[in-house]
């Protein structure tokens, strides 16, 4: 079958080990089953798996892609849970934690094998596109706001880095579940199509806000960390899933997070649970992921250097269709 898969990790240039081509197609064991693809997603953990991060060299060649839906051996549409291991993950109380392409296949291929538990039915108000950019930057997304940033209608929160998957879902989610949502770019572009998606402000990285929040969506890292934790009211919670401008910065801003009583959060991912109340709150009201655009599968590499450039809004989606 045709995949897009890493084939050498080059953490300086991640894709000089980006390959497509014919690999084995997954076969069928006890508790796991066999999904033709229909789209899959592009996210930074696919270039992180580039660099070998959470990819060690003795998995390659490893078929990229944690996103996807598509359809099960009995022609129901489906979506991917990617979270696979560890109690209540689908394979058992001994498989540790791990996202699909760091032990298995992932979806950027005409199939994919899954742990049967990972799968759940694609609503039919959701075309395939649009499913598949959940299971991952979405759902991240959805738990950052709605599980540890316990924000609720009304709440004022800042999405660093418009532009991003995460960030966009955390903005369009905010605006449907009545949050008051300011975001930050460095570019205008972006910072126009933040408003245009809710934001009831957009402003330049770094600059002031009109108003403390009460919590802050982080994804970017060193860059915006400072900024994050300043504009949060006393007893604000900062909830981060990831750290593309690097994890150390320059201020730690303790002495204000003591001092304030500043809640960080870490965040990952989110359970199958979250996956599904989040394509319910899709399908019930009519919140529709962020496309940046749509690619034939054997053009994979251009989507992975628009990402690799920071030039997309949205997801960049492949297709098999």
């Amino acid at each position: 079958m045709f995949a897009v898969y890493a084939a050498r990790i080059d953490r300086d240039q991640p894709l000089a080990g980006l390959e497509s081509g014919e690999l084995p197609a997954p076969e069928a064991r006890p508790g796991w089953s066999v999904v033709d693809v229909r789209a899959a997603s592009l996210n930074h953990h696919d270039l992180w798996s580039l660099r070998g991060v959470g990819l060690p060299e003795d998995r390659l060649p490893m078929i990229l892609g944690c996103d996807a839906a598509g359809v099960d051996a009995d022609g129901n549409e489906v979506v991917l849970h990617s979270v696979i291991g560890q109690t209540g993950h689908g394979v058992g109380p001994k498989e540790p934690r791990s996202i699909l392409t760091e032990r298995y296949p992932g979806t950027f291929a005409e199939q994919v094998a899954v742990p049967t538990w990972n799968i759940l039915p694609k609503p039919r108000e959701l075309s395939f596109e649009e499913a598949a950019c959940l299971p991952t930057a979405w759902l991240t997304a959805y738990r950052m706001l709605f599980t540890n940033a316990g924000v609720r209608p009304g709440d004022s929160v800042l999405v660093q880095g418009a532009g991003g998957g995460v960030a966009t879902a955390a903005i369009v989610l905010g605006k449907a579940a009545g949050l008051r949502v300011f975001a930050t770019s460095r570019d205008e572009a972006k910072r126009k199509r933040a408003l245009e998606l809710g934001a009831v402000e957009a402003v330049e990285t770094g600059a002031r806000l009109p108003q403390r929040v009460d919590a802050v969506i982080e994804t970017v890292g060193a860059a915006t960390w400072s900024h994050s934790i300043k504009s949060l009211r006393p007893g604000g919670t900062l909830v981060i899933s990831g750290a593309t401008s690097g994890d150390r910065p320059s201020h730690a801003e303790l002495t204000r997070i003591f001092f304030l009583e500043l809640k960080v959060v870490g965040s990952t991912m989110g359970s199958k649970d979250e996956l599904e109340d989040l394509l319910s709150f899709c399908a019930a009201t009519g919140v529709r992921p962020v496309i940046d655009e749509v690619l034939p599968m054997n053009r994979a590499r251009e989507g992975f250097e628009r990402m690799a450039s920071g030039e997309q809004f949205g997801k960049i989606v492949l297709s098999n269709s």
